[in-house]
C-alpha cells in the first residue's frame, strides 16, 4: 500500500515549520516562523490553536514537568513563555539566553532536544523571508543546558534540521547551503559533539532545492524535506549516499516533518510559501499534512529539561 497523504490543518501558514509531537498530551506543536505564531493541533478533537508572538519564532518546545510551560525560539532569543494552548494569548516569562549578538540581524531557526533534554538550536544571517537574502558564514549551532549556552558550529549558511540516534550515539544535522546531511558522534551526557562528516549529498542523487528539517524513525532512517521540489525523503544515514525512498506532496514547499498519533506511526509534514522565482502557490502550499501507510513508527518529541 502506497503512503496516504492528507491536510489536517488546512490552512496556508506562510512558513509552517518545527512540527513536535508532545506525547504526553497527544498534541501536535509547531510554528509559522514568518506568520510569527506558535501553533496547537489536537488530532482527537481536529481543534487548532494559535497565539501570535510579533516576531520571528522558529520553534515550540513543552517544558518537562510542566503544563502550559514552552520554550520558544524568538529572533536570536530562547524565551520561556506561559500558553494554555487554548487562547490567542501566550506570556513571556523570561528569556533563557541571547547569543550572535555581533550579527543584530540573525535569527534562531530550527531546534529540537536531544534524549536527554538538552535543547539545540542554531541560527541564520536573515529571517527566512528571502532566501537569497541570508547571509552565509554568520549562523552558529547552540546547545542550551543547564542554564549554559555552548557554541558547537559557528560559520554556517542556514542551520536547520536535527536528528538523535541514542542507540548509536548519532547526531544528524543540516546546513541548507551545503546541501548535505552531516553526521556527528555525540557524548549526550556532556553535550558535545565531534568527527563531522556528510553522509548524503543531494546532488549526488540529481536532487535540486535544498534540505531542510528532518526526523528519525524507530529503524534508524531519517526523514528529510527538500522545499521547492514537492519531496520528502528517506535516507539511511549509515549507509553513506543511500536514499531509501521518495515521496510526493502536492505542496511546493515541504520544510519539516515529525512522527505522531497514538502509535507514533503518523508523519506529520509542515509545508509553507515562501516567495521563489518560478514558484506559483496554490491552497495545497502551506498546510500541514499528515502521512500514513508508511510501514514505520518514530519517536516522540523530547520536552525540554530546565
Amino acid at each position: 500500500m502506497s503512503p496516504k497523504i492528507e491536510k489536517v490543518v488546512d490552512r496556508t501558514f506562510e512558513l509552517g515549520e518545527s512540527p513536535h509531537w508532545d506525547a504526553e498530551t497527544q498534541t501536535l506543536y509547531f510554528v509559522d516562523i514568518n506568520g510569527h505564531t506558535i501553533n496547537k493541533y489536537v488530532p482527537a478533537t481536529k481543534l487548532h490553536t494559535h497565539s501570535y508572538i510579533g516576531s520571528n519564532v522558529s520553534f515550540i518546545i513543552p517544558v518537562a514537568g510542566k503544563t502550559d510551560e514552552f520554550v520558544i525560539g524568538k529572533n536570536r532569543e530562547v524565551v520561556l513563555i506561559s500558553w494554555n494552548g487554548d487562547t490567542e494569548k501566550a506570556e513571556i516569562v523570561k528569556t533563557l539566553f541571547e547569543v550572535d549578538s555581533e550579527y543584530p540581524g540573525n535569527v534562531f531557526n530550527d531546534g529540537k532536544c536531544d534524549p536527554s533534554g538538552r535543547l539545540w538550536a542554531g541560527t541564520i544571517g536573515a529571517p527566512p523571508v528571502d532566501l537569497d537574502k541570508i547571509v552565509d558564514g554568520r549562523g552558529s549551532l547552540y546547545s542550551f543546558s543547564n542554564n549554559k549556552a555552548s557554541k558547537h558550529i559557528s560559520g554556517l549558511g542556514i542551520s536547520n534540521g536535527l536528528a538523535f540516534n541514542e542507540q548509536l550515539k548519532k547526531f544528524y544535522y543540516i546546513d541548507s547551503r551545503k546541501g548535505t546531511l552531516d553526521e556527528y558522534d555525540i557524548d549526550f551526557k556532556e553535550g558535545t559533539i565531534s568527527n563531522g562528516k556528510p553522509v548524503f549529498t543531494l546532488k549526488k542523487h540529481g536532487l535540486e532545492g535544498f534540505l531542510d528539517g528532518m526526523t528519525i524513525d524507530i529503524d534508524g532512517n531519517i526523514w528529510a524535506a527538500v522545499p521547492t521540489t514537492t519531496k520528502l525523503i528517506k535516507i539511511d544515514p549509515r549507509k553513506p549516499d543511500t536514499l531509501l525512498e521518495t515521496i510526493e506532496f502536492p505542496a511546493k514547499e515541504v520544510t519539516a516533518a515529525a512522527f505522531g498519533g497514538p502509535n507514533l506511526d503518523e508523519l506529520y509534514v509542515s509545508t509553507g510559501r515562501i516567495a521563489v522565482k518560478g514558484l506559483n502557490f496554490t491552497s495545497d502550499d502551506g498546510p500541514m499534512y499528515k502521512v500514513t501507510g508508511l510501514n514505520t513508527k518514530g519517536l516522540p518529541g523530547v520536552r525540554i529539561v530546565l
